[in-house]
């Protein structure tokens, strides 16, 4: 069975989402201009489940196992909605958060997959991964076909095997750049960086000023551990200043003059604007460090908007924005394209009602509450066009609907996309952490075009 995986639609449907948002705000959010996440949750509560009575008919006292999220307020989302869907249907929900590092939440869904094992019923799924798990995965579009079709063209293609409808589009994601609207100000900067090293030299700059009094302050943190984030954020190094996308048009290019450059530019400054141990960084200690005023700028998706608005775990309340990521010379901004599907495990013992909780999770009100309360990007269009969703969500600037989506290389790597990431980020890490990037992009080069083979 050949495996297809969309992600050039994928990427055109999300600009699509996010064009469709109009954003009269452009510049600092004060507290006042949006309610505080925990005030917008007690008042906008999880929706009920539309059809309740004759699911649970159907399908009361059945449990199902969910692999949920682990990121920000994630976990705590995918709670209130799981006892929501208990409470209305009966079918009983447990919710086990994946591993925080998506390659590590890919092999323990691959490890149940191989293994034939009904321990989970619904996952989460990356959204480079549905044609490696297609053929794992129960095909949704007989009792899901009609709901698919409110969310992106895109998405539901890039989610499309062979004809089967192997998983529903949950959120989006892409890479943005977060700032300190008044640490800008005090340095006297009127906007924030445009290139990599404009931002460097920012970083430096206010780093310099604000380590007087705060020993704890760095000028940018990012994701830059041995693991899937660091390949996101690569690939924006590497399209941002034209050296491509790790493997364009079939062939092997990681390995050239440009990566190698933006790479070395990177590393020189680990210890210098960034903590030394940013090496070591996932997007919860990037986010951390951003929100406990220690970092004047941040690589991060846009979940970390609503903790960064959050009195209860910020104190950069109202004092941050956001834009695009910077770029390299000649090159122009672009952002990863990220975000999270919905799958049925095809061995799980209650598959009817694990269909009815992707129903469910993926509807509009689902998906209106969920970039409410947690700033997640829906994937349905109209969702996106909803006054209270475009109120709490400024982040979405127009500059930031219109920046280039770039995806990574899963359409030439297709099943053996984890072994090929891999290779990618933990090479990165080497150079991030001292090695020279022509001493380390052959190996990666060599690794890539053996899978490839």
């Amino acid at each position: 069975m050949k495996v297809r995986v969309v992600l050039l639609a994928t990427a055109a449907a999300l600009v699509a989402v996010a064009l469709s948002i109009s954003v009269a705000s452009a510049g600092r959010l004060s507290p006042s201009a949006a309610a505080t996440p925990a005030a917008i949750a007690a008042k906008y509560p999880a929706p009920k489940v539309p059809g309740a009575a004759a699911i649970k008919k159907q399908y009361g006292g059945q449990s199902i196992t969910f692999i949920g999220d682990s990121v920000g307020g994630g976990h705590t989302r995918d709670m209130a909605l799981a006892k929501q869907f208990t409470k209305d249907t009966g079918i009983k929900v447990k919710v086990v958060p994946h591993p925080t590092a998506s390659d590590a939440s890919y092999a323990q869904i691959a490890r149940v997959f191989s293994s034939k094992s009904s321990s989970f019923d619904v996952a989460m799924l990356d959204v480079v991964w549905p044609g490696a798990f297609a053929p794992y995965l129960v095909d949704l579009k007989p009792k899901l076909g009609k709901q698919a079709k409110l969310h992106s063209k895109g998405i539901v293609q890039n989610d499309t095997v062979d004809g089967k409808l192997v998983a529903m589009p949950w959120f989006g994601d892409f890479g943005i750049l977060y700032y300190r609207t008044d640490l800008l100000k005090k340095y006297g900067y009127k906007n924030p960086p445009k290139t990599w090293t404009q931002l460097f030299a920012m970083a430096k700059k206010i780093q310099d000023g604000e380590q007087a009094s705060n020993d704890k302050f760095s000028g940018f943190v990012f994701q830059g551990n041995s693991y899937e984030g660091l390949t996101c954020d690569a690939l924006e190094w590497y399209e941002s200043s034209g050296a491509g996308g790790f493997i364009d048009n079939g062939k092997v290019t990681i390995n050239n003059p440009k990566g190698a450059a933006v790479l070395n530019l990177f590393a020189s400054q680990i210890g210098k604007t960034t903590p030394r141990d940013v090496t070591t960084y996932q997007e919860g200690e990037a986010h951390t460090a951003f929100v406990e005023g220690n970092a004047a700028f941040m690589r991060n998706w846009p979940y970390a908007y609503s903790i960064g608005q959050d009195p209860k775990s910020s104190k950069i309340v109202g004092k941050f924005s956001v834009t695009v990521l910077p770029h390299g010379p000649g090159g122009k901004p672009v952002g990863t394209v990220g975000g999270w599907q919905l799958g049925v495990n095809k061995y799980s013992k209650h598959v009817d009602a694990s269909i009815e909780f992707v129903r469910y999770m993926t509807s509009p009100a689902v998906e209106k509450f969920d970039a409410i309360t947690n700033s997640n990007v829906p994937t349905i269009p109209s969702v996106a066009r909803d006054k209270l969703v475009v109120k709490t969500n400024p982040y979405l600037k127009p500059e930031i609907a219109n920046v280039i989506r770039v995806t990574r290389p899963a359409s030439s790597l297709k099943t053996h996309y984890n072994e090929g990431s891999k290779a990618i980020y933990q090479g990165i890490n080497q150079i991030l952490n001292g090695k020279s990037a022509n001493s380390v992009l052959p190996g990666i080069q060599s690794q890539l075009e053996r899978i490839l083979k």
